[in-house]
């Protein structure tokens, strides 16, 4: 069965920074795509950033470009999202998630964490 566990949201200032992790079992991590995804309140959940099985190549929504750095260690079944300069629309439910292909569509991930929250508020 495979499981992704988030950990690393929590309550920042606007200006701070966090790291999320996503720690994966039951599946052989390196073979697949991973992404993060986030849903505020009231809204669809919407793409974050997506890292390929080699972490070459990430991809990036247009909203965290340049502040959000997503990496990966397959040693450690691990995925992180580095999140700089964060902003109070960065407010959201962040969830990690797998894919057997590179896509910023919900529908192409299979497997999903239960989500860690993360607040940008003075």
């Amino acid at each position: 069965q495979v499981q992704l566990m988030e950990s690393g949201g929590g309550l920042v200032q606007p200006g701070d920074s966090l790291r999320l992790s996503c720690e994966a079992s039951g599946r052989t991590f390196s073979n697949y795509y991973m992404g993060w995804f986030r849903q505020a309140p009231g809204k669809e959940r919407e793409f974050v950033a997506a890292i390929s099985w080699s972490g070459h190549s990430p991809d990036y929504s247009n909203s965290v470009k340049g502040r959000f750095t997503i990496s990966r260690d397959n040693a450690k079944n691990t995925m992180y999202l580095q999140m700089n300069s964060l902003k109070p629309e960065d407010t959201a439910v962040y969830y990690c998630a797998t894919s057997g292909i590179g896509s910023r569509r919900p529908r192409a991930y299979d497997y999903w964490g239960q989500g860690t929250q993360v607040t940008v508020s003075s």
